[in-house]
């Protein structure tokens, strides 16, 4: 089935990373299985959102179940999922299951496991760009799947970031050789 209320991403988006394990996400026919994700609140001196509203950061301040695109470091694009607002969760690293002849083209690589296994990596292999920031992920471009099987989700302290690295935000499927960075383990 495939999701089209908000009410499953209108919670906090510490809530929702760990439930987006094992969800379906596509983008133009490219996508798989979400395996990694990191949440960020409104209150999270990580979170774009810390300082309030901006131009750069105003979609995640919109309706929850939109995609909020950026740059980071002006090079590559990175996709959140907004829930409630000024929360959003970080979509880190998928498991390709269609489209995977178009995402190896992309990212110039054969190896499945490193074709989405990164933010950056896996908005240039699905495709994603910022014309794609704010817009509602149940309607295409984007197509969205509840996860059908529970799965074992496993947490860790957040990639990349230099503020408030203790925090357990990071959700990783138990197991997947598809996650981003340092594997974690149960």
């Amino acid at each position: 089935m495939f999701m089209s209320e908000t009410g499953f991403f209108s919670r906090s988006a510490v809530a929702v990373a760990p439930a987006l394990i094992g969800c379906i996400l596509e983008y133009e026919g490219c996508g798989g299985l979400i395996v990694e994700t990191e949440a960020y609140t409104r209150d999270d001196p990580a979170s774009h959102s810390f300082g309030g509203q901006t131009a750069r950061n105003s979609s995640m301040f919109g309706a929850a179940a939109t995609a909020y695109v950026y740059r980071s470091y002006g090079i590559h694009w990175c996709m959140n999922i907004v829930c409630s607002e000024g929360s959003a969760v970080l979509i880190r690293a998928l498991q390709p299951l269609t489209g995977i002849a178009m995402m190896q083209i992309r990212r110039a690589r054969t190896d499945v496991r490193h074709l989405c296994s990164g933010p950056g990596k896996l908005t240039q292999a699905l495709g994603i760009t910022g014309k794609s920031d704010g817009k509602p992920i149940s309607q295409p471009p984007f197509q969205f799947q509840t996860a059908s099987d529970r799965l074992t989700v496993i947490s860790g302290t957040r990639i990349g970031i230099t503020r408030a690295q203790d925090r357990r935000w990071r959700f990783c499927l138990a197991h997947s050789a598809f996650v981003s960075g340092k594997r974690l383990t149960p």
